[in-house]
């Protein structure tokens, strides 16, 4: 959904309609009447009227979400706003995704780094789990920024790109950072995914889901638990499945997961027997749901049973 009340005072200090802005520029009626739905006008046509009146293309609407954690998420992201819904979630599901995959950073230090750009350390930190850091608050940022869009494989790839750019593994050539993986891999002690049939094992989960009217919880669920075992990436494939876990609740107007890094035990237990026992996985990110339930509640977000 897209309000257009910048436009329209831009329109009113010309004393100009919508359809006489058409008529100026040349625009269809029925791109037109696109402002008046709240529908998504094109890049192109946006640029058009912005520099017709003078001003930058996002000051003429503001995109709004039915979704009221979305909202207010994006909204504090945009205001910059401190202490909210969106700073914490930042620190909580940064410092959790990060330490289960073995960080050493704390959760103070984690939240150091996301509110003055600065770490205080009394030990040695691997300049990787600092990068690594900085890198999933802009993840979580590109979340909330794409969350209506479809999700594809050029959306997972760029998810990697921005957690695993500038570490130590994107100097080695075979690494592919924002691109599957080119070497075998293997978690837990089980094989996964081969490189050559990464693309193709991936494109069938993407059309699974992408055949789903309306996904809820338990499809989510078993998207990350398909995506872990494809493990399609060299490295980061843990953070990166709950990272899209994430953009798939924003999506769907459901409460998100956030698996705490006590659970980690449960969690990877639910992951390598999902494939026999899907119980497990599920009962931990029920958990983990319940947890982010908590903390919406806390800020008074109202969120829906799914």
């Amino acid at each position: 959904m897209y309000d257009y009340s910048g436009l329209e005072k831009q329109l009113r200090g010309l004393d100009l309609n919508r359809s006489g802005l058409g008529k100026r520029l040349g625009i269809s009626s029925r791109t037109i009447a696109k402002i008046a739905k709240g529908e998504k006008l094109s890049r192109k046509v946006l640029e058009r009227i912005a520099g017709f009146l003078g001003v930058a293309p996002g000051d003429l609407y503001e995109e709004k979400s039915d979704n009221p954690l979305l909202q207010v998420l994006r909204e504090e992201k945009s205001a910059g706003i401190s202490g909210g819904i969106y700073h914490e979630l930042q620190v909580r599901l940064t410092y959790n995704s990060n330490h289960i995959e073995g960080s050493q950073l704390t959760e103070s230090q984690t939240r150091l780094i996301f509110e003055t750009n600065t770490v205080g350390l009394d030990e040695a930190i691997s300049v990787d789990d600092i990068l690594e850091t900085v890198h999933h608050f802009r993840a979580i940022d590109y979340c909330i920024d794409h969350a209506e869009e479809p999700l594809t494989a050029d959306f997972i790839k760029e998810l990697h790109r921005i957690l695993k750019h500038d570490t130590t593994a994107s100097r080695l050539g075979w690494f592919a950072v924002g691109d599957y993986k080119t070497r075998p891999n293997v978690v837990g002690g089980r094989e996964t995914t081969p490189p050559r049939d990464v693309a193709g094992e991936m494109r069938k989960l993407l059309e699974w889901y992408g055949t789903l009217p309306s996904a809820n919880i338990h499809d989510i669920i078993a998207f990350h638990g398909r995506f872990e075992r494809i493990h399609p990436f060299q490295d980061g494939n843990g953070r990166v499945g709950r990272l899209i876990a994430f953009w798939q609740c924003l999506a769907e107007g459901i409460v998100p997961f956030l698996i705490d890094d006590s659970k980690k035990r449960f969690y990877y237990r639910g992951l390598a027997n999902w494939d026999e026992e899907t119980v497990w996985l599920t009962d931990t990110c029920l958990d983990g749901q319940d947890t982010m339930r908590a903390i919406l509640e806390a800020f008074d977000i109202p969120m829906g049973d799914e």
